[in-house]
């Protein structure tokens, strides 16, 4: 059984494995390379080695209620998508209510992860850390690595035929922080990803021209959905997730984009994915098609040369004339204090069961924790992940043979679609819900609806049809929350409280009474049809 335990990194996954091992009765020791918590949310001037980086205006994207951690919900006085400042905050007071302070070594690099010579016997690894010039080696029972993916910037810099004889400035979205440089300037971002997409939109607040580059399109939505609600607590729901997975796949894309068409026509943009079929992940933002309508952002298609003041798209024989080039064209990652014998990255993966755990070692004592991209927050993911990995190092969950998990690895590597839902084919992705449920089924926490529908009918029927909050995580099973009801039953307050700061008087319907009683009386029909 595994009794310390190293986490690498203090990130929104890094303080849910201390927490997790902490609960377990195990004794973790935190190694975090900067001198504060946070990883990614913790926003600074400038681009720190090692560590995610964000600019300043970064807002979350999915909402408070969805992406809390399952039993520390965000203050109710916060709004709906949550500010990185504010984001930060939310995780020290995490730190601090669960006490994980203590866990943490701060400004401590971890130089290399290895395996003790006695590793098929004991499974200990010896961890080298690098701390104010001073190497030490400990030996550590389990290792859980929280470093995420987003620290290695990927430049595919010849696919950009020219770029090196460009007199201008151009660089990674990884080291924009403001908009201030853009000023005055014509600008060229290269990538319709959510970073892309907002450091165009601001950009073109200041700029005098600004253009974003897109190779295969994508779809772009609100954060504000039906009514005004959160678009994911309305889209990630138990309910609609079951409908769409049984669904043939032409007809849940053909569904997505009527869906997204309803906001704006993707096609009159210049914006529709080329391929509609395979899931591309949401570009959220709200000003987009408005600065695009107003001639503020220019939508183009991919790149064929860069020449020294101007670049050439393709399909438009008119150079244009640029002074910056963003390159918004995402991540690579790796772990370079990880021999390749343990975790080896091929083609954007890792060869991790339920993207956790390496399929070959002996012992399995070394957990990845947030490699993974769900269509879902990353939060209460990694934390679901942390909370059955702790387990399996702990000793009380066990993992199949690696034969099994090999199996597992290679099926998913080879991104067969099934034909049904929606159509998880790049590196990573993954079915949030699915994907909860199978880890909440590891640990025997999965709530059970066909017999609460008897015992907690109002709770069965607002975990089925409403969000799928991270709360439901907490309900039974080992780490069961006591809180985790009401959270659930009291969460469309919280999510109202953020916007109604002014009270209106409503005066009652008559037609409005009617139609609450007609859509009650189909909602217990439809329950019928689900659980009888």
């Amino acid at each position: 059984m595994a009794k310390r335990v190293a986490v690498v990194g203090a990130g929104v996954s890094g303080l849910a494995s201390i927490k997790c091992c902490l609960e377990e009765g195990l004794q973790p020791t935190c190694f975090e390379r900067s001198d504060n918590l946070g990883g990614l949310w913790r926003f600074t001037d400038h681009v720190e080695e090692g560590r995610a980086s964000l600019y300043k205006s970064v807002v979350s994207n999915s909402c408070k209620e969805m992406s809390c951690y399952s039993d520390f919900p965000f203050p109710e006085d916060y709004p709906n998508y949550v500010p990185n400042a504010q984001f930060l905050e939310y995780l020290k007071m995490y730190a601090n209510q669960f006490n994980l302070l203590k866990c943490i070594q701060f400004k401590t690099k971890v130089c290399s992860v290895t395996k003790r010579p006695d590793f098929t016997v004991t499974g200990q690894w010896e961890v080298v850390t690098l701390c104010e010039g001073k190497q030490e080696a400990t030996i550590f029972d389990a290792v859980m690595v929280c470093t995420g993916f987003l620290t290695d910037p990927y430049l595919p810099l010849d696919s950009f035929p020219g770029i090196h004889t460009f007199k201008g400035q151009y660089f990674h979205s990884r080291q924009y922080k403001y908009p201030d440089l853009f000023k005055d300037k014509r600008v060229l971002v290269i990538g319709v990803g959510n970073s892309g997409t907002d450091i165009a939109v601001e950009a073109s607040h200041v700029a005098k021209k600004v253009f974003l580059s897109t190779t295969a399109g994508a779809w772009v939505r609100s954060r504000v959905c039906d009514s005004g609600l959160p678009w994911d607590m309305v889209f990630m729901t138990r309910f609609l997730n079951m409908i769409r997975n049984s669904l043939p796949t032409p007809i849940v894309s053909w569904w997505m984009a009527r869906k997204m068409n309803s906001w704006f026509d993707h096609a009159n943009y210049g914006l529709v994915p080329e391929d509609r079929t395979q899931l591309k992940e949401f570009v959220l933002n709200d000003e987009l098609p408005g600065r695009i309508t107003t001639g503020k952002v220019l939508i183009k298609p991919s790149i064929k040369e860069v020449k020294e003041n101007s670049v050439i798209f393709n399909n438009t024989p008119k150079e244009e004339p640029v002074d910056i080039i963003v390159l918004a064209t995402g991540y690579t990652f790796a772990f370079p204090f990880l021999d390749e014998s343990v975790v080896k990255v091929e083609d954007g993966q890792a060869s991790l069961y339920k993207y956790i755990f390496p399929a070959h070692l002996q012992k399995p004592t070394l957990a990845v924790i947030g490699l993974i991209k769900p269509l879902g927050s990353m939060i209460p993911t990694g934390e679901m992940q942390a909370r059955w990995a702790v387990r399996v190092l702990k000793g009380v969950n066990k993992l199949p043979p690696a034969s099994v998990m090999i199996e597992e690895v290679n099926a998913r590597k080879e991104n067969r679609p099934s034909g049904f839902g929606l159509c998880y084919c790049k590196a990573l992705q993954s079915d949030y819900i699915t994907y909860i449920d199978d880890l909440l089924t590891s640990i025997n926490a999965k709530p059970n609806l066909f017999s609460m529908l008897l015992t907690d009918p109002r709770l069965a029927l607002t975990i089925f049809f409403g969000p799928c909050t991270p709360y439901q995580f907490r309900l039974t099973g080992p780490g069961r929350w006591e809180g985790a009801r009401d959270a659930i039953l009291t969460q469309w307050d919280r999510t109202l409280k953020a916007t109604k700061t002014r009270v209106v008087q409503e005066s009652p319907s008559p037609f409005a009474s009617f139609l609450k009683l007609f859509s009650l009386l189909a909602l217990l029909g439809a329950i019928f049809l689900i659980f009888l």
